[in-house]
Order: C-alpha cells, then sequence, then structure tokens
C-alpha cells in the first residue's frame, strides 16, 4: 500500500483545531436557519451524488498568492501540503477504471506542484478533460514561464481567477499590482489561441465579489467582462462563471472582522433557491485532497468534512459505483451554494 503524505503534528493539529473551530462558529447562532432544515421545509430530500462526472483533486495548498477571499488558506508558506506523486498515480488509477471524463486540478496554484505536468500529461492520455484553475499571476513567476505553451500544447481547459474587470476592485482582493499581471497573462493565453470561439483551448474567466454580497447575473456580468477586456485590453476569454464567496477561512474571517458574518449569513439563507440546490456541484463531483482524503466537495475538505464513515474516505480506496450514489455531508456554508443562481465550480447552477 503507498504511504501518503504525512503533515507535521503541529501543524495537523492546528489545522484541525482552525477546522472545528470555523464550523463551530458556522452553526451560530442556533437563530440562524440550518440547511438541512430549509431542503426539508422545500421537500428536497436530503443531498446524495448522482455519479461521479468530475473528479476535482486539491494538489497542494502552496499558491505565489495570498488572496483575500481564498477559501483554502493558500499561501506561500504551504510548502508541506502538496501531493505526493504516489497520490497523484492513485488518482490517476482512479480516472482510469471510472467513466470519470473531466479531472478538474485546483489549489493553490496547481502548477506549483512538481507533479503538474505529470498529471496532466498521464490524464490526457486516457482522454480525459483537463481544467487548470489558474491564478494567472503564475505564468509569470521565474519557473513556470513555460506552462502557458505547455497548457496549449495538451489542450487544458484554464479556469482563471479574475475577481473584477476593474483593477482597483480586483487589487483589493488580490493585492497590489495583481490585475495587471492578470492581464498580462491573459494575453501570453490569447497568443496561444486561448479564448477563441474557433479554438478548443479554453479559457474561462472566474468571479468573485468584492464585499459581502451575491454575485450579479452570470450573464449579464460576463457581456460586461467581454466589453471591457476587449475594449481596453484586446482580451478575448470564452465564458465568464460567477462564484458566492464561501463562508469559510480568510473569508469567513473577513466577516467575523467587519461585523458582517450574521447579515451575511443570512442574506444567503433568505436568498435560498431550490433550482440551485438540484444543480449543487457536489451531486456530480467527488473532491480529493491533497494527502488522498476524499471529500464531497472542495468546501467540506477545507472545514475537514470528510465522505460519510459508511464511504471510502481515501483515494486508495477509490469505488466509483459506491461513491457514485453516497449521501452528501452538509451544514450552513451549504446556503453559498444554493443562493440565487446558485454557485459552484463551474458558476451559477440555477
Amino acid at each position: 500500500m503507498s504511504s501518503l503524505p504525512v503533515l507535521s503534528l503541529k501543524r495537523r493539529g492546528s489545522e484541525l483545531a482552525n477546522a472545528k473551530r470555523q464550523v463551530e462558529l458556522l452553526e451560530r447562532p442556533s437563530e440562524l436557519a440550518r440547511f438541512d432544515d430549509v431542503l426539508s421545509a422545500h421537500q428536497i430530500p436530503p443531498l446524495e451524488a448522482d455519479g461521479i462526472e468530475i473528479l476535482q483533486v486539491n494538489v497542494g495548498k502552496l499558491c505565489n498568492m495570498t488572496c483575500q477571499h481564498c477559501h483554502v488558506d493558500a499561501g506561500p508558506d504551504r510548502k508541506e501540503e502538496n501531493m505526493d506523486l504516489a497520490t497523484v498515480d492513485l488518482c490517476l488509477d482512479a480516472l482510469r477504471n471510472s467513466s470519470i471524463k473531466t479531472l478538474d486540478l485546483t489549489g493553490g496554484a496547481p502548477e506549483m506542484n512538481p507533479h503538474f505536468r505529470y498529471f496532466v500529461t498521464e490524464a490526457r492520455k486516457l482522454g480525459v478533460h483537463v481544467i487548470d484553475r489558474c491564478n494567472l499571476t503564475i505564468l509569470l513567476a521565474n519557473g513556470f514561464k513555460d506552462i502557458p505553451d505547455f497548457l496549449a500544447e495538451n489542450e487544458v481547459e484554464v479556469v482563471a481567477s479574475l475577481p473584477c474587470y476593474l483593477e482597483e476592485n480586483a487589487d483589493a482582493q488580490r493585492g497590489d499590482g495583481a490585475f495587471r499581471k492578470s492581464i498580462e497573462a491573459l494575453k501570453l493565453l490569447n497568443d496561444r489561441g486561448y479564448g477563441r470561439a474557433d479554438s478548443k483551448r479554453m479559457l474561462t474567466l472566474v468571479y468573485n465579489p468584492v464585499g459581502p454580497s451575491l454575485p450579479p447575473d452570470q450573464q449579464q456580468l460576463e457581456n460586461q467582462y467581454r466589453d471591457v477586456l476587449s475594449r481596453e485590453y484586446g482580451i478575448q476569454f470564452n465564458r465568464l462563471f460567477t462564484i458566492t464567496n464561501m463562508p469559510i477561512s480568510r473569508y469567513l474571517d473577513f466577516l467575523l472582522e467587519s461585523g458582517d458574518y450574521e447579515s451575511y449569513m443570512q442574506k444567503l439563507i433568505e436568498a435560498f433557491n431550490p433550482t440551485a440546490a438540484a444543480g449543487v456541484m457536489c451531486r456530480k463531483m467527488l473532491s480529493v485532497g491533497w494527502d488522498g482524503r476524499l471529500f464531497d466537495c472542495d468546501f467540506n475538505q477545507m472545514l475537514e468534512l470528510p465522505t460519510t464513515a459508511d464511504q471510502p474516505r481515501n483515494i486508495r480506496d477509490f469505488n466509483a459505483e459506491v461513491l457514485g450514489k453516497r449521501s452528501i455531508t452538509t451544514g450552513r456554508h451549504c446556503f453559498g451554494c444554493t443562493a440565487a443562481a446558485g454557485s459552484g465550480c463551474l458558476g451559477a447552477t440555477a
């Protein structure tokens, strides 16, 4: 049996304690509605998986950025939490022995994992569509400037974070200078055929609200992005995803520090949409942590809420048939995916 990477006991204890703290905060105050109760009130049964179409793999929390809205709490100091080659191979085995057709690589900055290129090329040999969730600025960093060519050669879909088409708003979330670097990186991708309607090289942008608010209409915002980015910078892209900021990790801390936590949660609850609930990403996706543990979604992963006890909990025990019918672990954070037009790794769900 392959050994999986082990985090230092001190760091692991701190991570577990922080996740427990977040879950406890999310479940308070008791006056706020609970997610399963709202499902029941709308006569929606408890969430269950309906097959696995996407294997989303967090290959590590190492990142060249420290963004305010990051639910992963990624950054340059997370060097220990990087997926090793043995775990990458277990993920590839899962793809090889199932009908899953999409591999969604996330992080941190997934490109910073030393096995990123291997993971991508081996998955493409299996005929799997690969998504790289890219922060864009990594494409300009020393040691990674070949990544745009690599992505293009392998026809990897780039899902790129650009929280606003206005420089001031984008830099407020991601740090001074991040917007200009992102524009430069987008031009590099455009030069390699990304973003054109007639190209197999898909470029998707991702919007996150700057403050404690819900995203606007996805199609209308896409039109605004397209107009401004084309007119001001000559940038082309294929589509835009709007994603609600999840009340976990750094964003939860931001809400607490600003005194907006309860009002933001109430806003999410009041905007609950049964149609969005029916389309939540966890019903078609399985999330794999950097250490091989299995979760219903990336958000549950950050809250240390694994698959239920009767399910496989590690990629080495992967069973597509069993996991494709699993009950999904929910909590109050799930309101973030079911508010208004819904939110998921593939944008609006309703």
